[in-house]
């Protein structure tokens, strides 16, 4: 990771109904405060790029594998799923949607205000900027530079995963080291506060249905007691490792996603009040999932946990990456619909990109 770059300032972060009253500010009050923080749209402390990004983190070393060449274009796809979950972009309507897959139909944006995110500003910058409206495969490839035409350079952005990282580090997650590898010195970003990393994997575990009390950080086996039983700095309750299973999470055998807040949580304060918040969770799965890090905080589990882990996580991203989404699926849970008409064109974009994630072998 290159050491050269600059820190940036996170902006305050706006809720999207503030945003979308020109000229109110985020202290403004605002008519029937009851109701709009009971479905506050507010954004998470960490976007899906960055809980993708810690996913993929060694805990002590800070840094990614060498040999992860999936993680970039997925993290393009990350933005955005984020982009629509905070309703900037979405797929365009016409006379032939309904006889239009979603794949086929290009993206628009629908609001230009910042998000607070440098690396999102720039994405949908870069979007604004385009001269034809473009596809979601089509950004995924220009964003993350997966194109062979010289023209369209111009649109990739440059150096995600180090800006990501640097980011992470104005937020108090990570820190950042010097490193020596042989011939060079790399900068490195070793997990600094690891309840941000625990909470991701326990929002992670819930979705996969494994037991909360599985979610053991990596860090906590190194450190781990002759009997077995390790001291995870998460808040939980000490364990001792056992066989897990899918199936044994707060979903019970019946495998449904289920909805569930992270207890002493510090990242996620009322998560379970906001608009999409079991769909971003699918979404972070989805994008673990393609993008090669899953497999990280079930390092600890035998093979055959992981693999069924896997294969729901999977599962998932068929359910999800089809629109209208999988409804007699038994993955599939009404309450990852919010009920209201306009939300759809969320849903929409998410479905398209987790689409995408799926195909990506036979597109990088």
């Amino acid at each position: 990771m290159s050491e050269g770059l600059s820190r940036r300032r996170v902006a305050p972060v706006r809720s999207a109904e503030d945003e979308a009253r020109p000229g109110t500010t985020p202290n403004s009050p605002t008519p029937n405060s009851a109701t709009d923080e009971a479905k506050s749209d507010k954004a998470p402390l960490l976007t899906l790029m960055e809980e993708t990004l810690l996913l993929g983190l060694k805990d002590q070393e800070g840094y990614l594998s060498f040999w992860n060449d999936s993680l970039s274009y997925v993290l393009r796809g990350c933005m955005l799923m984020e982009l629509a979950l905070r309703r900037r972009i979405r797929i365009s309507k016409d006379a032939f949607t309904g006889m239009t897959n979603l794949s086929d139909r290009p993206l628009e944006i629908i609001s230009t205000r910042p998000t607070g995110e440098v690396l999102l500003d720039e994405a949908l910058r870069a979007m604004k900027g385009s001269e034809a409206p473009r596809t979601v495969t089509s950004w995924m490839d220009l964003l993350s530079g997966e194109t062979w035409n010289i023209a369209k350079a111009g649109y990739q952005l440059k150096q995600v995963r180090e800006r990501l990282a640097k980011g992470l580090v104005d937020k108090g997650i990570l820190r950042t080291e010097k490193r020596n590898f042989l011939f060079f010195d790399m900068a490195t970003h070793p997990v600094q506060d690891p309840r941000a990393k625990d909470e991701v994997i326990v929002r992670v575990f819930d979705t996969l249905n494994l037991p909360r009390n599985a979610a053991v950080p990596t860090r906590a086996q190194r450190s781990s007691s002759p009997s077995g039983t390790a001291s995870p700095s998460n808040g939980m309750s000490s364990t001792a490792y056992r066989a897990y299973g899918v199936g044994q999470g707060i979903s019970g055998s019946g495998g449904r996603l289920k909805m569930a807040g992270v207890p002493n949580t510090r990242y996620y304060k009322g998560e379970e009040e906001r608009r999409f918040a079991l769909l971003r969770r699918v979404c972070l799965v989805s994008a673990a999932c393609a993008g090669s890090v899953l497999e990280n905080p079930l390092v600890h589990m035998d093979m055959e946990t992981r693999d069924r882990a896997v294969a729901r996580a999977e599962d998932l991203m068929d359910v999800y990456g089809h629109w209208p989404f999988k409804r007699d699926s038994p993955l599939y849970t009404p309450e990852i619909d919010t009920g209201e008409a306009g939300d759809l064109m969320v849903e929409e974009v998410v479905a398209a990109v987790i689409c995408v994630l799926r195909k990506m072998d036979k597109l990088i």
